[in-house]
């Protein structure tokens, strides 16, 4: 039992503590036999380290995990941030497709449809991971429709936005729910993506102006 314990407690950061409640159990009956028989039983030392080992990693353990997750999760996001701009430039070839095919106009307000029937769009690529469920995260944008490729390079084409289909507007749609209101991907009409913080929103062309249009609140 001794023995055991001092295996099981060595393995115990090695298999995420789920050896260590074993090896304080081994040790503590390992303690209770030599006691008993402490004229022809030895190991104390070996059970005592068992029952040492998971009770001293065990909250070393729990600070570590404290420490990683939030970097942890740092990490997924800026994964999910990533993702969705490949996503974005995904479309932005799509629309380019679509365009060279139908005089320089991009798809009608049913463009999600058009995109995969037209351009062999993955409907993954309409998908923002950091948004949870819904069929679609983004949103094109109504004046870049009115101007087709004719539109201001830096002009704003597609942006994220809460989950629908075919969903077409301007600033007032734009959020930056997807990525905990840090910023939000942005594809223009150059087909260029962007990312784009929560404080250079205002300063994003919606339009064919020579001011930006503001994003709102």
């Amino acid at each position: 039992y001794a023995i055991a314990a001092l295996v099981l407690g060595i393995l115990s950061p090695f298999s995420c503590m789920l050896t260590g409640l074993p090896a304080i159990i081994f040790g503590i009956i390992a303690l209770v036999k030599i006691n008993k028989n402490i004229s022809r039983l030895k190991g104390n030392g070996l059970a005592i380290v068992g029952i040492c080992l998971p009770a001293v990693l065990l909250p070393m353990m729990a600070i570590m995990m404290g420490i990683m997750m939030p970097a942890l999760a740092r990490v997924r996001q800026l994964a999910y941030r990533m993702t969705c701009g490949t996503n974005l430039a995904s479309l932005g070839r799509a629309m380019l497709v679509y365009a060279n095919d139908y005089d320089g106009h991009f798809p009608t307000p049913d463009w999600c449809d058009l995109l995969i029937e037209n351009a062999e769009v993955d409907p993954a690529n309409f998908q923002c991971r950091g948004a949870g469920e819904g069929s679609c995260h983004y949103a094109l944008n109504r004046y870049a429709l009115e101007l087709g490729t004719q539109a201001p390079p830096d002009m704003v084409l597609v942006f994220e936005t809460h989950a629908g289909w075919n969903q077409v507007g301007g600033p007032n749609m734009l959020t930056t729910d997807n990525h905990q209101g840090e910023g939000c991907n942005v594809l223009f009409v150059d087909s260029h993506v962007e990312w784009v913080k929560t404080s250079r929103i205002p300063r994003l062309r919606w339009s064919d102006g020579i001011i930006p249009m503001s994003a709102g609140p």
